[in-house]
């Protein structure tokens, strides 16, 4: 979730436009802090972490109470107005939204599952507790499509042909075509094609945050999602996943060490990663 977190800090400061549509830019200033895209990713990687092995009605029942109980620790995380007064309401129904939201949060599910199949239903569990409609259901799917298949080393010619045929997004436009009429959007359907074709582009990790930052609009959200398929696919510096621990919050950082734990066998680099999140330390990063 390094990925997500990080892509979520570095465009925050330049959310609603306020970049100047390059890749040349201070990656970490006093500025760089997490939204609710992080809030929400944490949310979800400990409801699924909870509910391994149970069936659909558990694992949404701990989505909302998470959701629920993440969103009141930190209620001025900047969430949108519909999800703002779905974290305030008493009931737990979905409100047929289509926003990023459902993408942004979703990274953990395509980590924590053995087959593609069963990453795609989760991540659609993830997103009809509250994102039923279509497009936020595809948004959350493709998104966890494209980590599960990055990191069990799909190529990005596979990933890109694999999204555009199950999910009908339209990959075919760079980002220099993109970049010059794209503005602060909210919803998957403008989002999470943008922030998958960033990934594309990129040629590692720091390239595809400095890429989707670039691209402007909805900065933190999209390079939230480029950055979190963008982990399964290269290796993050390690000194970019130490600023992430520096500028979370210890309940945070014990939910990235648990999640770490769940899937940190896989890689020598994942492995490397939980040695270094629990590491004290200052930051080190300009």
């Amino acid at each position: 979730m390094f990925g997500a977190i990080l892509g979520d800090m570095i465009g925050a400061p330049f959310e609603f436009d306020r970049g100047d549509k390059t890749k040349d830019f201070e990656m970490f200033t006093e500025a760089t802090g997490f939204t609710d895209d992080t809030v929400m990713t944490i949310a979800v990687a400990e409801a699924l972490m909870d509910t391994l092995g149970q069936d659909d009605e558990a694992i949404k029942a701990a989505l909302i109470q998470s959701m629920h109980k993440w969103g009141k620790l930190y209620p001025d995380a900047g969430y949108g107005g519909m999800f703002y007064h779905w974290l305030r309401s008493d009931g737990n129904k979905p409100y047929n939204s289509f926003g990023n939201g459902s993408a942004m949060r979703v990274s953990s599910a395509g980590w924590l599952y053995d087959t593609l199949e069963e990453t795609r239903h989760v991540a659609r569990l993830t997103a009809e507790v509250t994102h039923n409609h279509p497009e936020g259901v595809k948004g959350a799917e493709a998104t966890a499509s494209a980590i599960f298949m990055a990191r069990k080393g799909s190529s990005k010619e596979e990933i890109r042909d694999y999204i555009e045929r199950e999910f009908g997004y339209d990959l075919s436009r760079t980002c220099d075509e993109i970049r010059p009429k794209y503005h602060h959007v909210e919803t998957c359907q403008k989002t999470v094609p943008e922030a998958v074709t960033a990934f594309m582009e990129g040629t590692d990790f720091v390239d595809v945050i400095r890429t989707a930052v670039s691209l402007g609009g909805d900065c933190d959200t999209l390079t939230c999602i480029a950055g979190s398929i963008a982990e399964a696919f290269y290796e993050i510096p390690m000194g970019m996943v130490h600023e992430c621990r520096h500028r979370l919050p210890k309940d945070m950082r014990q939910v990235l060490s648990r999640f770490l734990d769940c899937v940190g066998t896989e890689n020598a680099v994942v492995r490397a990663r939980m040695r270094f999140v629990d590491q004290p330390g200052q930051s080190i990063m300009p």
